[in-house]
């Protein structure tokens, strides 16, 4: 790291670590489109303070935020800290819900991308339609749609119906995706947005659809998971991503 980007004396060397790499996460999200103005949120559990996470200074586009301007508040929603900006109820609704719930979801990942949100409409939800979704299926939750999540009743029935898959569907309203880290919650948002907008293109065709045989189904699921946990795959996944910000704007590691 250059000297310009060493941890602000304010920052512990390890949360200015993980400041990084959830600002990654914004950036890589603005830059693959699924961004939605200025809502929607990804958040990051701090490891050595289990009760305290990252999330989005509430008034910036993805595309502006930065390790320093990332928020911490608590799991009763308490702002930790002198950050000016405040923090949107409903990203802290549905966020300190799971980081309540799910001791392994390091890092959570809300979207309103165009297809996710098409998908989510359908009764079917996720169709075994491709390669990706085949992957993905078994992984794949879904919680009714209850209007703006702001009450904090909800937030029992969103782990609920989440239990301990790693991506959810919320129906007429987005996507979800849990990771043990940032790298895994982003390779798993950025791969159920891209089967969602295959399913709404393969749909829009209006031509009779083939689906694989359901015993090549359960092998691509088989062979999905076996991808899926080696972290070895994920960290020249990160590190591509990496790269590209870097050679775009290295802002987000101000």
């Amino acid at each position: 790291m250059k000297d310009k980007e060493r941890a602000p004396m304010k920052f512990q060397s390890a949360e200015w670590t993980h400041r990084v790499e959830l600002a990654a996460c914004y950036r890589l999200i603005a830059n693959y489109r699924m961004a939605d103005l200025i809502y929607t949120h990804a958040t990051l559990r701090l490891p050595d303070r289990d009760n305290h996470f990252l999330i989005n200074p509430y008034g910036l586009l993805w595309e502006e935020i930065n390790a320093s301007s990332l928020v911490t508040i608590d799991l009763d929603g308490n702002k930790i800290g002198d950050n000016p900006y405040r923090v949107n109820r409903a990203g802290f609704v549905i966020h300190s819900a799971i980081h309540t719930a799910r001791h392994d979801a390091l890092c959570v990942i809300h979207t309103h991308t165009k297809a996710g949100m098409a998908v989510s409409s359908l009764q079917e939800g996720l169709l075994p339609l491709n390669q990706i979704a085949l992957g993905l299926e078994a992984h794949v939750a879904y919680h009714d749609y209850e209007g703006i999540a702001l009450d904090l009743e909800e937030r029992d029935r969103i782990t609920a119906d989440l239990g301990d898959k790693r991506a959810l569907i919320l129906r007429n309203h987005g996507l979800l995706t849990v990771g043990r880290s940032v790298a895994e919650a982003f390779n798993l948002i950025y791969y159920l947005s891209l089967a969602c907008e295959i399913q709404a293109s393969t749909l829009s065709m209006n031509r009779e659809i083939t689906l694989p045989d359901m015993s090549v189904q359960s092998k691509v699921a088989e062979q999905a998971d076996a991808v899926s946990c080696g972290d070895r795959h994920l960290a020249l996944e990160w590190d591509a991503d990496l790269r590209l910000l870097d050679r775009v704007d290295r802002s987000y590691r101000q």
